[in-house]
């Protein structure tokens, strides 16, 4: 979504290309549906979808109205003929999964409230089944305020794309012109159970009693909540159904319990009172804290779409004064020679930020190593012979001379581990350095002293210094801009 050109097709695929996912976007003919992978994204009504084959036709999935099937034909007559082929990228998907399952950690404080309430006080089968319903109704509650904020999870995806009639966005946003009060209608369900769920665990049987006669009372809620999905949205919200079930579970179970009473005491009502009074400051306070952090997630993914436009960073590059002999430099070289995109990063083994420079460039060309070649020269006096780190570039280009296959660990331990310089020294000795390898210094440290390089690190990308704006990480996003700029120069000469 940070992408310049969201939510174009060109979005879509420089994201797979990002995430090293192989990717074709292409039009094939109608008639080529039989020939098509078994899954993969196409245009379907000017939406990107997920079909799937299956044996009588297709299994679209939409983000609007979730998955449903369809004849050959039907889809047919409403796809464009573009589709998006993709290859699994098992890493990827692993770290995925990694980040959807993190917010569990955030239900540890209630595991552990739980086992010390069961420590401290008995439970029963009545005071329980309050407890575990209400436990169900927070975690249902808590997907409904992330809805009704647009935060994006898949186990509400999949909860609310059940069917072609359910929208649980319609219906949380219904008349929503009360969502910037400090309380909305979306915020009930979660104070009404975290309420219960304290309350239960200070005092379980007469607080499960309480709650109960609550859910009773709540019930004309329930019945004008259905009623509005059924004929005022006619769309249905999974969720808000399933609170909707488990307060009138909580109802009949009080009102056919033989603890059915209307008698009660302030130990009955206060630990209820007390944690929905305890709650309501807390969450009008979190929930503001959160709707900022929203609001600066959304601010920030503006602004790194601004950043990330290429016509942005070509603004921000400079030529380099004076390319002559700028091919004849003979650095370290890494990737493919044939890559479109050429980095050059002019190093000095003295100087601190070109530890991180050198790693972000490394990192480019391992991710990669077919689009980008990377050449380290170093921007070092040779006459300087009293400078102790005038031996390592010795060493370092030498060693890239006579044994290259060692070149890559002997750079890693300086730029990377950051070995200490005696121990490099010690591991990487070589036996004498030639005249070719002093000349060499020397052309590197004329050249970037004709250009008035008289710092480092130095980014080169195609003859044009890389911005100081950008992060040398960030090249990544501009790759597929880079060839597309080659590809029209090439048809243009």
């Amino acid at each position: 979504m940070s992408h310049p050109n969201y939510p174009s097709l060109f979005a879509i695929t420089d994201s797979f290309d990002l995430l090293s996912v192989e990717n074709a976007a292409v039009r094939v003919s109608k008639e080529q549906i039989v020939d098509l992978p078994s899954n993969f994204l196409a245009y379907f009504k000017d939406e990107l979808i997920l079909v799937e084959k299956i044996k009588d036709g297709v299994r679209i999935t939409t983000t609007k109205k979730g998955s449903q099937k369809l004849s050959y034909d039907k889809f047919l007559l409403d796809w464009n003929g573009v589709i998006v082929a993709i290859e699994p990228n098992n890493v990827v998907a692993r770290e995925n999964l990694k980040v959807e399952y993190n917010w569990l950690k955030y239900f540890l404080p209630l595991i552990l409230l739980i086992g010390l309430s069961f420590f401290y006080n008995s439970f029963d089968l009545f005071s329980g089944s309050f407890l575990i319903t209400s436990i169900i109704g927070l975690v249902v509650s808590i997907f409904i305020v992330q809805q009704k904020w647009g935060v994006k999870n898949t186990v509400i995806s999949k909860f609310c794309n059940l069917s072609s009639n359910s929208s649980c966005h319609s219906v949380i946003s219904f008349n929503d012109d009360i969502a910037n009060k400090w309380l909305s209608f979306s915020d009930l369900p979660l104070l009404f159970f975290s309420a219960s769920i304290i309350a239960i665990l200070i005092q379980p049987l007469n607080s499960a009693i309480f709650v109960g006669f609550l859910s009773l009372l709540s019930i004309p809620l329930v019945v004008c909540s259905i009623w509005i999905q059924k004929f005022e949205i006619q769309k249905w919200c999974v969720m808000c159904i399933a609170v909707s079930f488990l307060i009138l579970v909580q109802s009949i179970a009080w009102f056919s319990s033989d603890l059915f009473t209307l008698n009660f005491s302030l130990n009955t009502i206060f630990p209820y009172v007390f944690s929905l009074l305890l709650l309501i400051p807390i969450w009008a306070a979190v929930k503001v804290m959160i709707k900022n952090m929203l609001d600066n997630e959304n601010s920030l993914k503006e602004l790194k779409k601004f950043k990330r436009n290429y016509s942005l960073l070509n603004f921000l590059s400079k030529k380099v004064k004076y390319t002559k002999g700028f091919e004849e430099l003979r650095g370290l070289n890494f990737g493919n020679k044939n890559a479109v995109v050429r980095l050059s990063i002019i190093l000095s083994p003295s100087c601190g930020h070109c530890y991180k420079t050198f790693q972000e460039a490394f990192d480019l060309v391992l991710k990669f190593p077919d689009k980008i070649y990377l050449n380290v020269l170093f921007n070092i006096n040779p006459e300087n012979n009293d400078n102790p780190y005038k031996t390592v570039v010795e060493r370092l280009l030498t060693i890239n001379r006579v044994t290259p296959g060692k070149t890559v660990e002997a750079i890693s331990d300086w730029y990377i581990k950051r070995m200490v310089h005696k121990k490099w020294l010690k591991k990487w000795a070589v036996d004498s350095v030639s005249m070719m390898i002093s000349q060499e210094i020397q052309k590197q440290y004329d050249w970037c002293s004709m250009n008035n390089f008289n710092y480092t690190p130095v980014k080169i990308v195609n003859e044009r210094l890389f911005p100081n704006e950008y992060e040398l990480n960030e090249l990544k996003y501009f790759l597929n801009d880079f060839v597309d700029e080659v590809q029209v120069l090439e048809k243009t000469a």
